[in-house]
């Protein structure tokens, strides 16, 4: 089995290696009753034609699904039913919460806490996902699903509830793109043509609290496109005003992310944080104030550094051929790090390649067995990992 015995600290303290992982949850966690109610509108948002290109993928019929909250006051009919036998589906970790997807990309938790939009990365389907519900569709856009491309990550808009827009990071044919999407309207271009190869296409989008959309390209199999400040390849990018209504070029956060990782912001102190795969081995980096990137980790045995997400002194990091979640814990004080990582379900759940915070600082994750992994029945499957509550670390 992986361990981290590779792994090296960059900026401070160097410890003893530690093994321990996070907690299992005992139970799952119950879905909020205060769930969005998501009804299928007509389109009415309004974008300018000079971003538009040939691929306008359609909508599927009725826009956006229907998202209703289980009824806690119904009764379950038990009177002549038989026994239900638990197909290939039914995983009894009580921490998964979906199972038998497509490989998974990128992640979002809805507002209140209670489910997430899970993307498909070769499928386009974006499904609404919860503790004891079955998967829903919210969506499918139409991408190019071939290489490592697809729909590599969606976010919400910061103002959800007023405009319902989601916006999602894709491949077409000719490049890769972040596109919105408005209920009942076809899917249209913010930004395009971010380079788009075999490999090197993923990547990850969110929202930082002053409302700028930072997107984090692959470098599109290209290492010197990352270096290079004429690409869109290998960068973090940020749009202050993610419409087509405001044309403009992005700001170049960063330069310099080879091959495919993420990038997430700390919701508190607005630090912004990614992960690349460098030929020295797999990183950690923060992002300074004027674009440097500061090795905060590097794990040289190279276990596949994805998505993260940022929590309260520590950034959790999916590790696809390490099969865990490695938490990094930040002095908020010195802002180097304190330990060795700590990795959360070592092994459990295969291949982690998405990863996203919960309101209560709990992480989403999603698997990517069937693409690249061994799967099992019930792959592939998003689980939750809960927070430590000061003292939810437990030996193997």
């Amino acid at each position: 089995m992986w361990r981290a015995t590779e792994g090296r600290r960059v900026f401070g303290y160097v410890g003893g290696m530690s093994h321990a992982h996070r907690a299992r949850p005992a139970a799952t966690m119950a879905v909020t009753a205060g769930l969005l109610g998501f009804v299928a509108l007509s389109g009415c948002a309004r974008f300018d034609d000079s971003l538009a290109s040939p691929f306008e993928p359609e909508p599927t019929a009725g826009g956006f699904a229907e998202l209703v909250p289980p009824d806690p006051n119904q009764t379950p009919t038990t009177e002549d039913e038989a026994p239900e036998e638990e197909g290939p589906c039914v995983d009894p970790d009580p921490a998964v919460v979906a199972t038998c997807l497509e490989p998974t990309a990128g992640l979002t938790v809805l507002p209140g806490g209670g489910a997430a939009l899970v993307s498909e990365r070769t499928t386009g389907r974006v499904l609404t996902v919860a503790p004891e519900t079955e998967p829903d569709e919210f969506t499918q856009i139409d991408v190019d699903g071939s290489g490592d491309g697809g729909l590599l990550d969606v976010a919400l808009s910061p103002t959800f509830f007023e405009d319902r827009l989601l916006f999602a990071y894709i491949s077409t044919p000719s490049d890769n793109r972040v596109v919105r999407v408005a209920p009942g309207d076809t899917p249209r271009p913010v930004l395009t043509g971010i380079p788009k190869g075999s490999t090197g296409n993923g990547g990850s989008i969110s929202f930082d609290a002053a409302g700028g959309l930072v997107i984090r390209t692959g470098d599109a199999g290209d290492p010197a496109a990352a270096a290079n400040p004429g690409s869109l390849a290998g960068k973090i990018l940020r749009l202050a005003s993610p419409s087509p209504a405001n044309p403009g070029d992005p700001q170049i956060v960063a330069i310099g992310l080879t091959g495919t990782g993420g990038a997430c912001t700390d919701p508190v102190t607005g630090t912004l944080y990614a992960t690349d795969r460098t030929p020295g081995g797999d990183r950690l980096v923060r992002v300074g104030d004027a674009g440097s990137l500061e090795p905060l980790w590097v794990w040289s045995d190279s276990p596949g550094t994805s998505q993260c997400a940022a929590l309260d002194n520590e950034i959790a990091v999916a590790l696809v051929g390490g099969e865990a979640v490695s938490f990094v814990e930040i002095s908020d004080e010195t802002g180097i790090v304190t330990g060795d990582p700590v990795f959360a379900v070592e092994g459990r759940y295969g291949q982690v390649y998405g990863a996203a915070r919960g309101p209560e600082g709990e992480v989403w994750a999603g698997t990517v067995n069937k693409a690249s992994g061994d799967p099992v029945d019930s792959d592939d499957r998003v689980f939750i990992i809960p927070p430590d509550g000061g003292g939810g670390i437990s030996p193997d």
